[in-house]
């Protein structure tokens, strides 16, 4: 028979899915799914159950239900101080990464080059290629993740169309600086450049860090697509409800993609996330608080065991060096070793690289946070034995 998809069938078995496959089978405590193990806010819950049975179940708008539209455009002008109109500037997509190929696929044509940040979130290489979009790595490097400034001018060119940028960053934990943002911005002005926001972490960053939306500064609204996600922002990643908030020519074309994708979303999930959005600011900020204490739990325990731990200002998740343990192997080998030794699963940092550029580090390990205290406990308390590991 003819073969199918070349792009699709070279693609491997993802390592999120091997990793926690031998944490099921060495019943080892999984830091390397990145989803919380509790609930979302209960009344938001009662809000989607309720939604079921008031008789609007058939098709929603194409861009979503105007509630939550105005309810992202709200959110928008709190949170960051973008003016945003709900009818021609929003549009509902099924979870942040549909958004993110939606708002891909409104942008670029085959052959336009889009630069990215390595290490980066592992659906943005494969969407952009099946696009025929040439990526343009952009290595961050550690222990501070900070911006590459030469690096970055020398990828940026006549062929860029977009800047793709996640912040809060996945896996880093890195929060873009304004200053970092100034800088992108101005590139972007100089090459007449878009830029599509991976934001989805914006209410998960740790005081006194703050995160900025690049879409906020100046005259860049006019260039930028900026991505949300009801998942992270009410800790229920399995509704899928992301919002895409862009310029009206921009919006109009992302949802012809979105059109294409899924063409609408559940609109009882819809209209809970609508009032998950305007609960007040005291929810957000015992979000990221939790967030905080979870994480600090957890590289405590890190740097305890051995570890060096790398600094992690934002997002579900924080990067450590397994170096000072003394392991003969690498990132990979290391991951199976904890899980299978120590009951404890994490993410080798190397598959957030472009598997066809240059090797990236090979001592990193990324471990999720967004776990009960007790099982972070649990995790920490396994760890201590990290000493095994050595040789």
């Amino acid at each position: 028979m003819k073969p199918a998809n070349a792009m699709l069938s070279a693609l491997p078995t993802t390592i999120f899915s091997v990793m926690s496959a031998l944490a099921l089978e060495h019943d080892a405590v999984n830091l390397g799914q990145g989803f919380p193990d509790t609930e979302g806010p209960a009344d938001l819950i009662d809000v989607a159950a309720a939604a079921l049975r008031d008789g609007r179940n058939q098709y929603p708008p194409l861009a979503g239900l105007p509630e939550l539209r105005a309810a992202v455009a709200s959110a928008n002008l709190r949170f960051c101080g973008i003016e945003v109109d709900p009818a021609t500037e929003v549009v509902v997509t099924c979870g942040a990464t549909e958004a993110i190929t939606a708002s891909l696929m409104a942008l670029v044509n085959p052959g336009d080059e889009v630069v990215v940040f390595e290490p980066l979130y592992d659906t943005y290489l494969p969407v952009l290629r099946m696009l025929g979009a040439v990526a343009r790595p952009v290595r961050l490097l550690p222990p501070d993740w900070s911006l590459p400034r030469e690096a970055l001018e020398a990828a940026v060119g006549p062929r860029t169309k977009a800047i793709l940028l996640n912040t809060p960053m996945n896996p880093t934990g890195k929060v873009f600086t304004r200053a970092e943002l100034e800088f992108i911005a101005g590139l972007m002005a100089r090459h007449d450049v878009y830029a599509v926001c991976d934001e989805v972490y914006e209410h998960l960053t740790f005081a006194p860090v703050r995160h900025v939306a690049l879409m906020s500064l100046p005259g860049m609204k006019a260039r930028t697509i900026r991505i949300g996600s009801a998942g992270k922002s009410f800790s229920m990643t399995g509704w899928k409800v992301g919002y895409v908030t862009a310029p009206a020519p921009l919006a109009a074309l992302v949802a012809k993609a979105h059109q294409l994708l899924t063409f609408t979303v559940a609109p009882n999930l819809q209209r809970a996330v609508a009032v998950g959005l305007e609960k007040d600011g005291a929810y957000f900020l015992q979000l990221s608080e939790s967030m905080r204490q979870s994480r600090d739990i957890l590289t405590q325990g890190l740097r305890e065991a051995g570890f060096d731990v790398l600094p992690c200002d934002g997002s579900y998740f924080v990067i450590a060096d397994f170096a000072p343990l003394g392991f003969g192997g690498d990132d990979v080998a290391f991951c199976r070793a904890m899980t299978s030794t120590l009951g404890v699963t994490g993410i080798p940092v190397s598959a957030f690289y472009d598997p066809n550029g240059a090797p990236g580090p090979r001592t990193l390990v990324r471990f999720a946070f967004c776990k009960r205290p007790e099982v972070i406990a649990e995790a920490v308390r396994r760890l201590r034995r990290a000493g095994e590991l050595r040789g």
